[in-house]
C-alpha cells in the first residue's frame, strides 16, 4: 500500500495518450512531478467532472513541470472510446493508464474489494518517485483540481525551500512557517 514518504509501487500499465496507446511504468514516472489521480470507472457521472477539471488545469500543472496519470480499472481500449465518445473528455490531454487487473490500483491502497473499482485516490509524486501527499475518499465526493494544484505546488515549494513549512490554505508568493522554538504556541 502507497503511504507519505515511500516510493511509488513498481508497475507497467497501458495507456490512452495523444491518440495513440503507450506503456508507462514506474520508470518513466521518475525525473519530474506526477500526480496519480485514480477513479472508479470511464462512462460514469462524477468522474468525468473531476477528469474535465483536471483537464482544465492541465496547462497549469505542466507549466509547474507536472505530469498527470489518470487511472482506473478500465482497459486502454476503453479510455479510447470514452475519449472519442465524451465532449469532457475530449479536453483530457494527459495519459490515461488502463489497469484492467487492479494491480495498481491494490499497489497504491485504493481498491475497493466489493465493486472491482478504484476509490478516488490523488497521490503527488516527486521526481523521485516519492509520495509527497495524498487524498482518498468515496465514490459521491468529487474532487477540486484547484486544490490538488495548490497541494502540488506547496509539495513543491517544501521540496526547495529546506526548513520552510506551508500553513493552511497556502498558496504561491504566501507566507510560509519555519518551525522553531520561537513558534510554540505563538500560531
Amino acid at each position: 500500500m502507497a503511504k507519505i514518504n515511500q516510493a511509488i509501487p513498481h508497475f507497467k500499465n497501458e495507456a490512452f495518450h495523444e491518440g495513440d496507446f503507450r506503456t508507462i511504468t514506474s520508470e518513466n514516472v521518475k525525473g519530474k512531478w506526477s500526480v496519480f489521480f485514480f477513479y472508479p470507472a470511464d462512462f460514469t457521472f462524477v468522474c468525468p467532472t473531476e477528469l474535465g477539471d483536471v483537464a482544465d488545469h492541465y496547462q497549469e500543472l505542466q507549466d509547474a513541470d507536472v505530469e498527470v496519470y489518470s487511472v482506473s480499472t478500465d482497459t486502454h481500449f476503453v479510455h479510447k472510446a470514452w475519449h472519442e465518445a465524451s465532449d469532457t473528455i475530449k479536453k483530457v490531454q494527459f495519459p490515461m493508464l488502463g489497469d484492467p487487473k487492479g494491480e495498481l490500483t491494490r499497489a497504491f491502497g485504493v481498491m475497493d474489494e466489493e465493486s472491482g473499482l478504484a476509490f478516488r485516490g490523488s497521490f503527488v509524486v516527486d521526481p523521485d518517485g516519492i509520495i509527497r501527499a495524498y487524498e482518498v475518499h468515496s465514490d459521491g465526493i468529487g474532487r477540486s483540481a484547484d486544490e490538488l494544484v495548490r497541494k502540488v505546488k506547496a509539495a513543491q515549494y517544501v521540496a526547495a525551500n529546506d526548513g520552510e513549512v506551508c500553513p493552511a490554505n497556502w498558496q504561491p508568493g504566501k507566507e510560509t512557517l519555519k518551525p522553531g522554538l520561537d513558534l510554540v504556541g505563538k500560531i
